[in-house]
């Protein structure tokens, strides 16, 4: 089982903000620890059906602000992508998954501020007209090749 490391201050939020805008309860009024853990992967899986990536198999386990990714038929792009997915959301600081194995490690890129997907392509794959195929890589999560963001993790595709 590997872990990826992710910006957990960056990304989509999907969990909503209704805990910060609540005043701190008492104790006795506290929420459920383990509903609200479920409510939070119940929005992580919703998340992942908006982009089309979730299935029967997969299987999220949530810990704190580390996510844990099963899936038995996923192929290795799509592993890849369910991590990616996980990660560049808001509050999700670390990915736990097991790739299909592969000769070379996944190549993923933390975004810096004032990058474009032509220079990350420059850097990764040599050639700055090849940032479609980074933006490809990332589909569905990635919708305008110029909506990248600061602590946004890319998957960079093997140079061919």
């Amino acid at each position: 089982m590997a872990i990826w490391d992710f910006v957990k201050d960056a990304g989509k939020s999907v969990f909503g903000k209704a805990e910060a805008a609540t005043p701190t309860p008492s104790p006795a009024a506290a929420p459920d620890p383990k509903a609200e853990t479920k409510r939070k992967v119940e929005a992580l899986k919703a998340e992942l059906r908006a982009l089309d990536l979730d299935g029967d198999d997969v299987h999220l386990t949530l810990r704190g602000d580390t996510i844990r990714v099963e899936s038995r038929g996923a192929d290795r792009e799509k592993m890849e992508k369910l991590i990616l997915a996980l990660g560049n959301i808001e509050g999700i600081a670390k990915v736990e998954a097991e790739l299909p194995e592969e000769t070379a490690p996944p190549v993923f890129h933390t975004v810096q501020k004032g990058e474009t997907l032509s220079a990350i392509a420059k850097q990764h794959l040599g050639n700055a007209n090849a940032y479609h195929d980074i933006f490809k890589a990332n589909r569905p999560m990635l919708d305008d090749p110029d909506k990248i963001y600061p602590g946004q993790v890319l998957r960079i595709p093997n140079a061919d």
